[in-house]
């Protein structure tokens, strides 16, 4: 991957989530990119902010690109509010950032069965991501691709029928650049190779008390993996 970031934090003195967001922009950018430097700029006026193109206290710009991907004219010294009405972004938001800076061409997606989650993410990642990045999915016990999976993803145009659950020993381990685990209670896969990691969890749909037969589990893991899929492959 390219690890050529540069990560900055505008905020203004007084920012109430200023802190909070350096803190967490330094955590992630720190386990995806080590060598990369977070800086913190203080915007001191409006007319600064005008020059800046300041969109609110706190801004994370990751090589110059808003992580919302927001441009426009500044509105001087406000707070910035993000999605759920915080003034900190969600920390997948910056992840899918900087992953977008750092351009991986191998990405892999864990989660225990490979049967629900981890499928319906390589499906959309690959419905997603632009020519020459390869996708994959595993799992620790993989079992069978789920039915209720499959057409969730065909609600959306999405065909993962010829898909497959596979062990991590399955897949190009030499080549993966990216993993992305999906568990939430259960204990995650362990990659056997030093690479970044980003961790995503959400509840088994398959894995509730009548047997994950409700199909409106699977909508809600599948649109909320689209959602973070369609930023991390936004184009800038």
């Amino acid at each position: 991957m390219d690890a050529a970031l540069r990560v900055e934090v505008l905020v203004f003195e007084g920012c109430p989530h200023a802190r909070e967001a350096y803190e967490l922009a330094t955590s992630v950018t720190g386990r995806l990119s080590p060598d990369a430097e977070v800086r913190r700029v203080l915007v001191a006026s409006d007319e600064e902010a005008m020059r800046l193109g300041f969109l609110g206290s706190p801004t994370i710009r990751v090589n110059g690109e808003d992580i919302e991907g927001r441009r426009g004219e500044s509105s001087g010294l406000t707070c910035r509010i993000y999605e759920g009405g915080g003034g900190v972004p969600p920390r997948w938001l910056i992840e899918a950032a900087l992953v977008k800076a750092l351009r991986p061409v191998s990405l892999l997606f864990l989660c225990v069965a490979n049967s629900a989650r981890s499928q319906m993410a390589e499906g959309i990642a690959r419905a997603l991501a632009p020519p020459g990045v390869r996708v994959y999915s595993a799992g620790s016990s993989p079992a069978v691709v789920n039915p209720l999976a499959i057409q969730a993803m065909a609600e959306i145009g999405i065909d993962i029928t010829g898909h497959r659950s596979k062990p991590v020993a399955d897949v190009p381990i030499d080549t993966i650049d990216l993993v992305v685990t999906l568990c939430a209670d259960e204990v995650c896969p362990v990659f056997p190779r030093p690479v970044p990691r980003l961790h995503w969890s959400f509840p088994d749909p398959a894995a509730a008390e009548d047997g994950g037969s409700s199909i409106a589990r699977f909508r809600v893991v599948r649109n909320e993996l689209s959602r973070r899929l369609e930023e991390l492959f936004r184009l800038a």
